[in-house]
């Protein structure tokens, strides 16, 4: 009998790939488009003029990983996180929209060559504050729309019947965020290549085009957040 009852819990193959498969496109196919690291790609070539190939490349890297990290912790613990302290996700998208509006607005009214993070010293290291988690990864790379996205994907998982159900949800989830992570990396590792191509007034068109988009995302995250709020005012 226990021998039944156990294989009664296992999953069939197809269903354990279609979980999976399902769970993995949903969280990629719906952090792409609002992470958008093609997009920011070319503002994180723009901070990052003064450094070298190789100090950009790592820093990409870093990017990437904090990223991973950040989106990972708001799909398992962000709800949990927002109930414990009584906060609603509309309220995060509002206070989230006014952070990115304030840095798209501070990148289009930037000088030309704008130098906005410390290049590296002799021994490698900066001084001041990480620029790899502020403002690459939070809020250029991991806003407050993509992180508000993970947390209400994350808030339905709770509804799992089994461990083993939720095992192969998170398995998926953890592989499209490595993948989403990836794609972060390779985006800006690789944009230095193609805004080369595109020539110094090409290069400062698509900076101040970029930087007009996420002051637009921006206003549009907070006023997704304000019509939630007035319609839901409870």
């Amino acid at each position: 009998m226990i021998r039944v009852r156990h294989a009664a819990r296992r999953i069939e193959p197809v269903l354990f790939v279609n979980a999976f498969s399902h769970t993995f496109l949903l969280i990629y196919a719906g952090l792409f488009p609002i992470v958008n690291p093609i997009g920011s790609a070319p503002i994180f070539l723009s901070l990052t003029r003064p450094w070298s190939m190789g100090e950009r490349n790592v820093l990409a890297l870093r990017v990437a990983i904090n990223s991973f990290f950040l989106l990972l912790g708001s799909l398992f613990i962000g709800s949990h996180v927002l109930d414990f302290f009584g906060i609603t996700l509309p309220v995060v998208r509002v206070a989230g929209g006014m952070v990115v509006t304030a840095f798209g607005w501070k990148l289009l009214h930037a000088d030309e060559s704008p130098q906005i993070l410390k290049k590296p010293d002799a021994a490698g290291t900066t001084k001041g504050p990480d620029t790899a988690f502020y403002p690459l990864t939070m809020p250029l790379t991991v806003g407050p729309g993509s992180i508000a996205v993970a947390i209400t994907l994350g808030s339905q998982w709770h509804k799992t019947a089994h461990v083993s159900d939720m095992a192969v949800v998170a398995g998926g989830a953890v592989g499209g965020l490595l993948v989403m992570s990836a794609t972060i990396y390779v985006a800006y590792r690789f944009a230095g290549r193609v805004l080369r191509a595109l020539g110094e007034s090409g290069t400062k068109a698509v900076m101040q085009l970029t930087a007009f988009i996420l002051l637009c995302i921006g206003v549009e995250i907070v006023w997704s957040g304000v019509s939630a709020l007035i319609a839901h005012p409870g």
